[in-house]
């Protein structure tokens, strides 16, 4: 055969496999439930904490005024419900839906609308006083806006259970989606909110576009999801929800890789990296040293400040390398995460952590997830049944689609 051929039909095999692979099921679907759990979390806990404080970050009376930050979002176009009105009442009532929507997006209820509702939270308190938050709520920032574009409630969800508990066991998941009158209840309410909030005004033409755009879509995916007959019209919209899903997962791993990759260069840039003294610094300073005797036990041994500081720029440069390489992006991952709890508990950055290895769990293999699923299915079956030896069924064995980053095969060395 003419290698010119064989070469062609090769690439156009390579070809069909990959769309196949990235339209026929959402990728990495513990990965994507795992961040939706971690970020909502994150988010939660903050918002929990500085309940006491949130007046003085994000209230009318604090120090970025409500007059200074209308004038930056006027200039910068920000999207932030908190500018809607200066009184009090709205303030508290923003808060409080931020809160339920990290609650209702960490369970899975309805993940489609509390995702979005999520995202607006964390918009609107975020972009109200953009001088409070560090690189954790950065990352929360972007992470809120990736995880609407997911399907992130596929799995430990409470869409996935009842989704599982409506078909049952006989019923094809290929088959029309089960009756969801809770979902249709809210989709109505979110249209008489988004229509009250166009007749005032209050919104830029872009965020309204891109609110009512994920509306309609949401409406049409409820009504073509609904019909037994044709299956066309709902296998195009799993289709188009499945390169959404893989193609928003993919900018969550290159975000956390970019975000590795640029502290990691500019920290070799400074002078207190390159003689291995930078780590002795922030474990000396009043704001980050909740724990000064613990900050003066880590830094007493000269070798091991050094070790830390080259270790933390040598894993930070070669992490976005590695994610290819199953076995070296596994270790690399143990060492941040534990690199990242260090951080929260030494320099008393804990949100940030929390947001950082929420971030990181991008990459970790499915197998791992399953198997803490499984154990976290048997604990729970222990404690609500109270007996110590309840009977939980094992996870599946079936092969799960995974991101590439998550399954590529070690490379031959």
């Amino acid at each position: 055969m003419n290698p010119v051929v064989e070469q062609s039909r090769r690439l156009e095999k390579a070809v069909r496999t990959g769309l196949q692979t990235i339209t026929a099921a959402p990728l990495g679907r513990y990965q994507s439930a795992v961040i939706r759990i971690g970020f909502a979390a994150t988010w939660l806990l903050f918002l929990l904490r500085e309940f006491p404080h949130r007046q003085e970050l994000y209230g009318p009376d604090g120090p970025w005024s409500w007059s200074l930050a209308q004038q930056l979002v006027a200039d910068n176009h920000a999207f932030t419900a908190l500018l809607w009105s200066d009184s009090q009442a709205w303030f508290e009532l923003v808060y409080v839906v931020a809160v339920l929507a990290s609650v209702l997006l960490m369970l899975g209820w309805h993940t489609r609308a509390t995702s979005v509702l999520f995202m607006i939270g964390v918009l609107s308190l975020q972009n109200r006083s953009v001088f409070v938050g560090d690189g954790g709520d950065n990352v929360i920032h972007l992470m809120s806006i990736y995880l609407v574009f997911t399907r992130c409630g596929q799995v430990w969800s409470l869409d996935a259970r009842r989704a599982a508990r409506a078909r049952g066991p006989r019923q094809s998941a290929e088959g029309p989606a089960p009756a969801d009158r809770g979902g249709v209840v809210l989709w109505w309410v979110v249209g008489l909110a988004l229509a009250a909030v166009t007749f005032t005004g209050d919104v830029g033409g872009g965020w309204l576009t891109i609110f009512w755009g994920l509306w309609l879509a949401q409406g049409v995916w409820w009504f073509v999801n609904r019909r037994a007959e044709p299956r066309d019209p709902r296998l195009l919209c799993d289709v188009i929800a499945n390169v959404a899903h893989n193609a928003a997962l993919l900018v969550i791993m290159v975000e956390a890789c970019l975000i590795y990759a640029t502290a990691g260069w500019y920290k070799i840039q400074g002078t207190r990296w390159q003689d291995g003294t930078a780590v002795y610094y922030p474990l000396h300073l009043d704001y980050f040293s909740p724990w000064p005797a613990l900050g003066d036990l880590l830094t007493a041994f000269g070798p091991m400040v050094l070790l830390v500081t080259y270790g933390t720029v040598a894993v930070q440069v070669a992490f976005p390398f590695t994610v290819f390489n199953r076995r070296v992006k596994n270790i690399l991952l143990v060492f941040m995460m534990l690199e990242h709890a260090v951080i929260a508990i030494v320099l008393g950055l804990p949100f940030f952590s929390l947001a950082m290895i929420a971030a990181d769990a991008v990459f970790l293999p499915t197998s791992f997830l399953r198997r803490v699923g499984g154990w976290a299915a048997r604990a729970r079956a222990r404690v609500f049944s109270g007996t110590r030896n309840a009977e939980v069924p094992a996870p599946r064995t079936e092969r799960e689609p995974e991101p590439v980053a998550a399954r590529t095969p070690t490379a031959r060395t």
